[in-house]
């Protein structure tokens, strides 16, 4: 799996698609439900049921590893965790903007 900045993935567990942002120092492998995570352009396929299912991907959210670099964005939303290495991938905190009084 080449992680490229720009390339779209889907889980094929859930309806989460997300797009990398940075890719990671190294190869890795991208997981959502404990899943392999596969390009978008591969079409539908079948998406199996089951995976572990314990978090969620919010639409818009950032998700980032800090030991590899990868950083995604949730472009839909859903149930399964996003991880890289047999870690999970942390929520990126929002930025605050300046007040426009």
């Amino acid at each position: 799996m080449e992680l490229k900045p720009g390339t779209r993935w889907r889980s094929t567990v859930s309806p989460v698609e997300v797009i990398v942002v940075r890719p990671p120092a190294a190869a890795a492998i991208l997981l959502c439900g404990g899943e392999p995570m596969v390009d978008v352009r591969a079409g539908p396929g079948a998406s199996r049921a089951g995976g572990e299912t314990t978090d969620s991907c919010v639409i818009g959210g950032r998700y980032y590893d800090e030991p590899t670099g990868l950083e995604v964005l949730c472009t839909k939303g859903g149930s399964g965790s996003l991880s890289v290495e047999g870690r999970a991938l942390a929520a990126k905190p929002t930025k605050k903007l300046p007040a426009s009084d």
